[in-house]
């Protein structure tokens, strides 16, 4: 109020001494003017300021750390999420709800009543009566509940993505860029819990030409696994994007090679993983418990028992196991290779820590997978081992994310 008023005060002045001059025929008409222009200047920018609302804006590097750690605290729930359907698979537990209701189903049976209500439903399906005949309520609880949790994760994992979004978009901390990807990343999340139902549609479908164990289909198993992954990547890597100061590289062609090299390495991990869906859809995970040979073989007679030939990689046991041992083993080669060739440039201290982890975290799962086989697939040990291909990938886009372009 102080400045505001001497301001005025001053104005005043100069525009009396303009007329004080214009009066006495001074001889300085150039300085007439310019204190003539001066105070008409001054009196338009005070009218624009006490016009023109207050507006509110959020710092950009402010909004990309919120949005950053937003993102990345979800790719976290979808992590959640992955480890929880793995146990439910491992403890033949995802067939145990066969009703699908968005809303209805948030609330677990709660008297005796509907417990057996529930049960009764689930003795219709070729589950129970083909592997689980002398199951009891107790028993029937236990898997429920699994399915049950796995499901209320993924609808927190919605309202993770879908509520801030509407928060965020509504206090403008979103520019264009940014609106694509979260819309793509809220429509990726129904997606996925349609595919999710799709999934669990195909074991409880009757097969009367089949005597074989109900399970999904490991198309829709692998359908599921994939997008869910590619949620989580997405999501990951655009928080990391927005967290990570971009790194300072000096443009060569080694960079270059580097940066294709860990691009490819990342799509390897990935498509491992994703492997790793057909294992568990046909339980190829029992079939030859033996390591580095199958059986008494390197390759198996039954590679390619199937006809026609594809099909064998995608519906033969021996086949998927087969292509993952393969792929996990290229999966180690690239990283170690990927750590050898980082080591003979110079690069920043975050890039050599990232691509160092992951090359420890390459050889642990690795001897992870191995002990799983060897031990016929205990359960605790397979679903460290599922988790292992996720914290791989994670580990991935870190060091993609430290090798990234700087913008223009």
């Amino acid at each position: 109020m102080l400045l505001s008023s001497l301001r005025t005060t001053v104005l005043c002045g100069c525009r009396n001494a303009g007329r004080g001059l214009q009066h006495s025929n001074t001889r300085s008409p150039q300085l007439r003017q310019w204190l003539v222009k001066r105070g008409q200047s001054t009196i338009t920018a005070e009218a624009g300021a006490s016009s023109a609302p207050a507006a509110t804006t959020v710092p950009n590097a402010a909004s990309n750390r919120i949005l950053g750690r937003w993102l990345v605290g979800c790719s976290g729930l979808v992590v959640g999420a992955v480890v929880l359907g793995g146990v439910t698979r491992l403890t033949e537990s995802g067939l145990s709800m066969v009703d699908w209701h968005l809303v209805r189903e948030m609330k677990p049976p709660q008297s005796q009543a509907e417990w057996e209500a529930e049960f009764s439903k689930y003795q219709q399906f070729p589950e129970f009566k083909i592997m689980n005949r002398d199951m009891t309520l107790p028993e029937f609880k236990f898997i429920f509940y699994m399915e049950w949790g796995h499901r209320m994760w993924g609808r927190l994992v919605g309202l993770a993505y879908i509520l801030p979004t509407v928060y965020f978009w509504r206090k403008g901390y979103f520019n264009r860029s940014m609106k694509g990807k979260v819309l793509g990343l809220c429509g990726f999340v129904f997606f996925q819990g349609l595919l999710g139902w799709y999934m669990v549609k195909s074991g409880l479908e009757e097969k009367p030409e089949s005597y074989d164990v109900p399970r999904v289909s490991q198309y829709r198993l692998s359908a599921h696994l994939g997008s869910a992954l590619l949620l989580y990547c997405a999501s990951l890597w655009t928080g990391l994007t927005l967290l990570l100061p971009t790194p300072k590289l000096t443009e060569s062609k080694r960079l270059l090679q580097l940066r294709r090299f860990a691009k490819g390495t990342g799509g390897l991990v990935f498509l491992t993983a994703l492997s790793g869906a057909f294992v568990a859809g046909l339980d190829a995970g029992l079939v030859y418990n033996s390591f580095p040979k199958m059986g008494e073989r390197w390759i198996p007679d039954d590679l390619l028992a199937f006809s026609p030939a594809l099909k064998n990689f995608f519906e033969n046991p021996t086949t998927v196991q087969f292509d993952h041992r393969i792929l996990g083993i290229s999966s180690l080669a690239a990283i170690t290779g990927l750590y050898m060739f980082s080591r003979r440039m110079i690069l920043p201290r975050r890039a050599k820590i990232a691509i160092g982890l992951l090359t420890a975290m390459a050889y642990g799962q690795v001897a992870l997978g191995i002990s799983t086989l060897l031990l016929y697939v205990p359960t605790p040990l397979a679903a460290t081992h599922q988790s292992g291909s996720v914290a791989l990938l994670s580990l991935a886009i870190w060091v993609l994310a430290e090798l990234r372009k700087m913008p223009k």
